[in-house]
């Protein structure tokens, strides 16, 4: 196939894509109403916006994160926001029986429950990759290791409720970025454990949707400070961003691409032209300012 014929059918098929994934039904607050929804990572960023969307619609909401005293403040938030009801649980990822015990919680609240929103991560950098078996052990039971855990501890509450998965993913997690082997290694994971269970999903009739969201970069205080001065590519906003997790989660899409063309036109190069994909993105970064 010619180059020209190549530009024309990746143009064609982001068209198509974007047609399939923009023409579901439309997404109305109110599917959120008295829905009981965890949401892991919600001290900052990401999760503490979906946390606040969530509110604002009525939902029952559980939080967690490391650090007691922001999800206290999320939590207050969230109250006067209109939750119906808000509350919290701190601790580490890292620990298998920590997650385990926010899915435990939900249990004792609620007594079952409606959406799993996984959007926690280990703290993030760019650097070369120093052969640390040890931190990438880690990295993977933050990362992976726990939503795999939360996963299997909500099932049969999720199957029960005919309920939701939502996994917060990266683009990092479908193309190789330079300077982000821990993190892109545990969101490649993610994709192919939750893209194999959905398929046992549909193969078994098990109403369980799982959304996986592929996001580009953020503009997170956490994500902002690690790309600084690397990185030169614009940042999307976490407000937006946040909701329109909750809107996949509540469709019941099969994945969602924010912001999409970013997200979803470097795909596209990477399976007609990825060595033209790699030059562009190592374009984009600045490696004198790298930290060693």
């Amino acid at each position: 196939m010619g180059l020209l014929q190549k530009i024309l059918v990746l143009f064609a098929g982001l068209i198509l894509a974007f047609f399939f994934y923009s023409g579901n039904e439309d997404f109305k607050p109110e599917m959120l109403k008295g829905k009981r929804v965890i949401v892991t990572g919600a001290s900052t960023g990401i999760g503490e916006q979906m946390a606040y969307h969530l509110a604002r619609m009525g939902s029952h909401i559980l939080i967690t994160a490391r650090t007691e005293a922001k999800l206290q403040k999320v939590v207050a938030q969230c109250l006067e926001l209109g939750a119906a009801s808000a509350s919290y649980i701190n601790g580490s990822m890292e620990d298998m029986a920590f997650a385990q015990s926010v899915v435990k919680k939900a249990e004792e609240l609620w007594g079952g429950l409606d959406m799993l929103i996984l959007n926690h991560v280990s703290p993030a950098f760019l650097s070369y990759f120093n052969s640390d078996v040890a931190y990438m052990q880690k990295v993977l039971n933050i990362n992976f290791l726990s939503y795999v855990t939360m996963t299997v501890a909500s099932l049969p509450m999720l199957k029960n409720s005919g309920g939701s998965l939502v996994v917060v993913s990266s683009l990092a997690g479908k193309v190789a970025f330079p300077f982000t082997v821990y993190y892109s290694a545990t969101k490649f994971a993610l994709d192919g454990f939750f893209s194999s269970l959905r398929q046992e999903f549909a193969m078994t009739n098990t109403n369980v949707s799982i959304t996986l969201c592929v996001l580009g970069l953020i503009d997170t205080e956490t994500a902002m400070k690690a790309v600084s001065g690397v990185v030169q590519i614009s940042a999307a906003p976490k407000e937006e961003c946040a909701l329109e997790i909750i809107k996949g989660g509540a469709l019941r899409q099969r994945e969602i691409y924010y912001e999409y063309f970013s997200t979803r036109i470097p795909l596209l190069i990477r399976d007609w032209a990825p060595n033209l994909l790699d030059y562009i993105i190592q374009r984009n970064y600045n490696i004198e300012k790298l930290k060693d």
